[in-house]
């Protein structure tokens, strides 16, 4: 069974700490050869996490409750003119 990276987002707990979450799409072949996809989240540091429902999860070691944090569009850079000092 081979997972594949497909998704990574920030979540907050409780107390405000940040943690990267990673989300893994697994396939899981079956003896008729008509496999599923299974999702599975991790911290980047390997502990696994449950999903509640859609923007809440649960650190499986410690209990942990998280909370994903909304995703912001990235803002566009100002043009800076450079200046030439005399």
């Amino acid at each position: 069974m081979a997972a594949v990276l497909v998704g990574q987002f920030h979540a907050r707990d409780a107390e405000g700490r940040v943690y990267s979450v990673h989300e893994f799409q697994e396939s899981d072949p079956s003896q008729d050869g008509s496999g599923k996809d299974v999702v599975t989240y991790k911290l980047a540091i390997g502990d696994r996490v449950n999903k509640l429902d859609e923007d809440t999860f649960l650190l499986v070691q410690s209990g942990v409750q998280l909370i994903r944090e909304p995703e912001t569009p990235p803002q566009p850079q100002a043009q800076v003119e450079p200046q030439i000092a005399l």
